[in-house]
């Protein structure tokens, strides 16, 4: 085994949320009198901090932000949690890589209480070890704190540790933190984006996963 353990982003890497975000994005934009039609225009929404991405991409101030991401949340709980796709052969990686020994964490900036939910629709929950994803005040939401905090409560070794995501800040976190880093080029951030940051390494599929952990 090249790696003991497996820390999983969760959107865009084990499920493919696109409709239920963009959708839950859309309803707070039109809460501010902005319409967006476009829900691709709405995948850059997908992967970093929800109150981060406001205000990049849109230019909210900090309670605008904030207020917008209670917004999302009314139409996510409802709806949007569950627009969602769990992705092609995730579950079969999953269940091989369990059996064969690997200890697998999701690390996502999702708050938790939702990411739980969504494992446990998808049958998906029983795989992961823990499960560590933001808080609903928004503290916990960076990628970095996310990685140290599993690093640092699990007493994890480094070398024997590799983060798997779609977005650029999951391989920034991972270079942060002294861990290699796998970036999945079948989710939402581009092959740029990803190599960029250096990932350690790059995919296509999830099967891919297999071929470099062993």
């Amino acid at each position: 085994m090249r790696y003991k353990h497996l820390l999983f982003d969760l959107d865009g890497t084990i499920t493919d949320p696109k409709i239920g975000i963009t959708k839950s994005v859309q309803y707070a934009l039109n809460k501010f009198g902005i319409r967006e039609d476009d829900l691709d225009k709405l995948e850059p929404f997908i992967g970093p901090p929800l109150k981060n991405s406001f205000m990049e991409i849109y230019s909210f101030s900090e309670d605008q932000a904030l207020q917008g991401v209670e917004y999302y949340r009314e139409y996510f709980r409802e709806r949007g949690m569950f627009e969602n796709e769990l992705y092609p052969e995730m579950q079969n990686v999953l269940k091989q890589l369990r059996d064969d020994g690997f200890t697998l964490y999701v690390a996502t900036s999702k708050p938790k209480v939702f990411a739980d939910e969504i494992l446990k629709y998808f049958e998906v929950d029983h795989y992961f070890e823990w499960v560590v994803g933001s808080h609903l005040d928004g503290t916990l939401s960076d990628k970095t704190e996310i990685i140290t905090y599993i690093l640092q409560n699990r007493n994890l070794v480094k070398s024997e540790v590799v983060m798997i995501g779609d977005r650029k800040h999951d391989m920034i976190g991972a270079k942060n933190n002294g861990i290699d880093s796998i970036g999945a080029e079948y989710g939402y951030g581009s092959d740029g984006e990803l190599l960029r940051e250096n990932c350690t390494y790059y995919i296509k599929k999830i099967e891919d996963i297999l071929g470099i952990v062993y």
